[in-house]
């Protein structure tokens, strides 16, 4: 097909060969909104046409979202790539985020340099836009991407021979970079690198130093660098956020919700306060309620330096000793955030709960609202348990009831995934490190936003007004198929013909007795889970047991419910007067906002899993540091992934995931079974299985990449790998490129392979 012709599609319902040979050839990402129109297809060939595609993906013939289409195997059309190599003067990139769980190798693709960009070397990174010819795979670079500090960031040590070198403070990494040059970096200090070559094997220059790597805070800096978090605000941003803090709040233009006591039940040690809520019964066995929520829409303007800061970062940055706002902190934990007896700019949604739960009616309006009370969860619930609560609190009480009642009916996926909590003391040293408890006041909030959110998505969709839809797709056939083969190798059945709904999954978790096997159970069932994502196509929320749900509840952190305030605006006209002040007219949806939301919401998912990285790599040091004091004591673990050269388990009440090399278990050879996910023993029978729980001893706990290492206690190795485990001698050595051990090379990062633990789902 040629170019010219290539979108003279015939009308009507496509096959597969004509769906695929689309994909491949249109200039722009292809999702079912484009495929439909190539096509002409309307009303009922479009349900037929969702069928279609979601055959093919079930058969392996597509991959990727339903707003953006490729060929399994395949690359989308627009994505990012890295240069792994040059040769005979020709420049090849894979994609950067190949797919982890893929059986296939990243396919290699030929660039096509532009004469607008400079020259590439090995290890540049580009958003490309690509295309498969009859030669192969070709990219054509639109710009060319800032590099990764991963593994450019680490310790200065020296040698016994007087010669620095980088330690990298990445687990993945495992081997010590030469330093060129050194600048003002001293020995034991934490610096920034860059490559003084193009080789991977170059050497590096210090070009930032950061300081001690063990002081308190550190480690969320070695965080912010590696993963590149934007964490500086710049004045142009600061000046707008101060100005923004002059906007009046109009009487007029607002419903007055101030004699209404709300509440804002949060963490005790929370930074800021965007949503807070109130009931009261309606007479009827219901309740009226409001989630009133920080109306920042109002401060924060489309197409300022607000917007663009906020947009670029998409979402704030928790960390244990701080937080890299989303917004400044004059507008983030001040004039945005909902405080007791301070008037504060709102969004309100007014909803009605009948007797059953079920929510029967919205409606949204700008609101002034003065909190009647800033409380704790823990507070909140102590109240209510000692039976003295004040009648709002009674109140919420009662109206989540109702809406848990619901939610039962519902059945959304219920896993049992607790969370560390990283206690700091005034000098940001550690004082404990728990699992946070969870009681009945988190799920009293965490219902009443799910309300809300759900609330907001059918309101926008009544108006068909523009959503950022908070997605979660069902299990895709082939996470099934393995957990299925999971599943069979533990003696247990799952049937593929059924329709997969989260209540499935709870019922099986419900039948097991065994807290051992259901904990295992667990695992396999969250590593079949989709991670979650933003788009402006609904797909529904699997995890949640929802048709339609946006982000709405938290606007000062997340920059897709920045989007939903401002599609709320415009659809029910709850614009305000144009600001005398020096700031961008409107606070609804801009016509960026409007025509680039498949784009938007592509970053500001990428910024998401950013953090969630961020935020684990963070964890896991502290829990490190906390625990390399305890080297040599025994532990009762849970083991969380199994790979073919060990596995990986985490500390019961803790957390803090640690490998067990196959080395250190003994002369005996162990077999990895990779469909049951466990490593057998070939004389003993001896199993290690995700799931199991056992007593491990702790070899090593390294605070600065985090990684933990675990022994099996009096285990007869000696440190010999087992026979069926070995690699061929020239490809099991890992020579350092520096001076011998003997002449004190630094040391190397022990975590010898991907993580087997998956990671946890987000609502």
């Amino acid at each position: 097909m040629t170019k010219q012709n290539r979108h003279r599609q015939p009308k009507g319902m496509p096959g597969k060969e004509q769906i695929l040979e689309f994909i491949q050839t249109s200039d722009k990402p292809a999702g079912k909104r484009e495929i439909a129109k190539a096509f002409g297809l309307k009303g009922q060939e479009k349900i037929a046409l969702k069928k279609r595609l979601k055959d093919m993906a079930e058969e392996g013939l597509i991959d990727g979202r339903r707003t953006a289409y490729h060929r399994m195997g395949g690359v989308p059309k627009v994505t990012v790539l890295k240069i792994v190599a040059i040769e005979d003067g020709e420049v090849f990139a894979e994609p950067e985020n190949w797919a982890p769980d893929s059986k296939e190798k990243p396919p290699r693709l030929l660039v096509v340099e532009s004469k607008k960009m400079a020259a590439l070397k090995k290890g540049d990174r580009i958003l490309a836009r690509n295309e498969e010819t009859g030669r192969g795979w070709r990219a054509t670079p639109m710009k060319k991407l800032p590099a990764r500090t991963e593994g450019l960031m680490g310790v200065v040590e020296f040698d016994g021979a007087g010669k620095p070198w980088l330690a990298p403070v990445d687990k993945r990494v495992r081997e010590s970079a030469p330093i060129g040059e050194l600048g003002e970096a001293k020995e034991g200090e934490l610096v920034l690198a860059e490559r003084m070559g193009k080789s991977a094997r170059s050497k590096v220059k210090v070009v930032e130093v950061i300081g001690d790597p063990l002081a308190p805070k550190a480690f969320s800096l070695i965080a912010i660098a590696k993963h590149g978090i934007p964490h500086i605000f710049a004045n142009q941003t600061l000046d707008e956020a101060r100005l923004a803090t002059e906007l009046p709040l109009n009487t007029d233009t607002r419903e007055d919700l101030r004699d209404v006591p709300i509440v804002a039940i949060d963490p005790a040690d929370a930074r800021d306060h965007d949503d807070a809520i109130w009931a009261e019964p309606d007479g009827k066995g219901g309740y009226r309620a409001i989630v009133a929520i920080a109306d920042v829409s109002y401060y924060v303007r489309p197409g300022g330096a607000l917007d663009r800061e906020a947009r670029k970062r998409g979402n704030s940055v928790y960390f244990p000793d701080r937080v890299v706002p989303m917004l400044p902190e004059v507008l983030s934990a001040d004039v945005c955030s909902l405080k007791e007896d301070v008037d504060r700019a709102a969004m309100a949604c007014h909803i009605r709960v009948d007797k059953n739960g079920k929510v029967t009616d919205w409606r949204f309006t700008r609101a002034i609202v003065r909190l009647a009370k800033n409380i704790a969860y823990e507070d909140a619930q102590a109240a209510i348990d000692a039976g003295d609560a004040p009648e709002y609190l009674q109140n919420l009480w009662g109206a989540w009831k109702l809406l848990f009642k619901a939610r039962e009916a519902r059945d959304p996926l219920d896993l049992e995934l607790p969370e560390r909590q990283v206690r700091l003391n005034d000098d940001g040293v550690i004082e404990e490190i728990a699992v946070r408890e969870r009681l009945d006041a988190h799920r009293v909030v965490e219902d009443f936003m799910i309300a809300a959110n759900v609330a907001a998505a059918k309101a926008l969709e009544a108006k068909a007004a523009p959503v950022v839809y908070r997605i979660h797709e069902t299990p895709s056939r082939e996470k099934l198929l393995a957990f299925k083969e999971y599943l069979a190798s533990q003696g247990r059945k799952f049937a593929m013909g059924q329709v997969i709904t989260p209540g499935i999954f709870n019922r099986m978790l419900k039948d097991i007795a065994d807290p051992a096997e259901k904990a295992l159970i667990m695992e396999a069932v969250l590593r079949s889970q989709t991670q979650a994502y933003y788009g402006p196509a609904n797909a529904g929320h699997f995890g949640l047991s929802l048709g339609s749900y946006a982000h709405f509840t938290s606007p000062i952190r997340r920059y897709a419910d920045l989007l939903v305030h401002r599609a709320l605006v415009d659809a029910y006209k709850l614009e305000q007067p144009k600001p005398k002040l020096d700031l961008p007219d409107g606070t609804g949806l801009s016509d960026r906002d409007r025509t680039a939301l498949h784009q938007i919401t592509d970053a500001i998912s990428q910024t998401e899993r950013r953090a969630m990285e961020a935020e684990r790599d963070t964890i896991d040091r502290y829990v490190a540091a906390w625990l390399s004091g305890r080297v040599g004591e025994t532990f009762d673990t849970r083991i969380t992934g199994v790979q073919g050269f060990g596995f990986f388990a985490t500390i019961d009440k803790l957390g803090g995931d640690g490998l067990v090399p196959v080395s250190t278990l003994g002369r005996e050879y162990f077999s990895y079974d990779e469909k049951a996910q466990k490593l057998v023993g070939e004389s003993s029978g001896t199993e290690y299985a995700v799931g199991d729980r056992l007593k491990l001893k702790l070899a090593e706990a390294n605070a600065l990449t985090g990684a933990l290492k675990f022994e099996v206690p009096d285990s007869d190795g000696a440190g010999i790998e087992p026979r069926g485990n070995r690699m061929p001698a020239k490809k099991r050595t890992h020579q350092k490129r520096g001076p011998a051990k003997g002449k004190g090379a630094p040391r190397q990062s022990h975590d010898q392979g991907k993580r087997g633990r998956p990671g946890n789902i987000r609502h």
